[in-house]
């Protein structure tokens, strides 16, 4: 039996490491542990970035945040065609450039899923990757 590949967005990322909303918190950790995860250096980026701005994680602590998501997730380079589809994807579909190149991101590593609490639960991109808020009470999956 095969696993399906889901994206993680960064918003979800952001829950599993911080304790400010433990329902959020034990949930993410529970639903992305179905899948075979993927994520990009964009959200690895961003995740960095919310942890030392907002929650004020010491740069020692995010640098071993970074160390275990690397180990337990497969990470995706950004690179120019990644650019040029998510362009594509926010004509077609009018999301933010930045929401367009994760979308982009998470169809070109085949992925079944998108986890995020940000995007529009249940829609279907291209006809093979589905939003899935994993903090709705429609959940697509899980």
């Amino acid at each position: 039996m095969s696993v399906d590949k889901a994206f993680v967005d960064t918003n979800i990322l952001i829950y599993i490491y911080s304790i400010d909303d433990q329902k959020k918190h034990n949930l993410a950790i529970k639903q992305i542990n179905k899948y075979d995860r993927i994520l990009s250096t964009q959200v690895l980026n961003e995740f960095c970035n919310v942890c030392i701005r907002k929650l004020k994680l010491e740069p020692l602590k995010v640098e071993a945040a970074v160390d275990k998501i690397c180990r337990t997730n497969t990470l995706s380079i950004v690179n120019k065609d990644t650019v040029k589809y998510a362009l594509f994807i926010h004509r077609k579909y009018s999301y933010s450039y930045y929401d367009s190149l994760i979308i982009a991101s998470a169809l070109e590593n085949e992925c079944d899923y998108l986890l995020s609490e940000d995007l529009a639960n249940g829609q279907v991109i291209e006809g093979s990757l589905t939003i899935c808020n994993i903090f709705s009470n429609n959940l697509i999956k899980g």
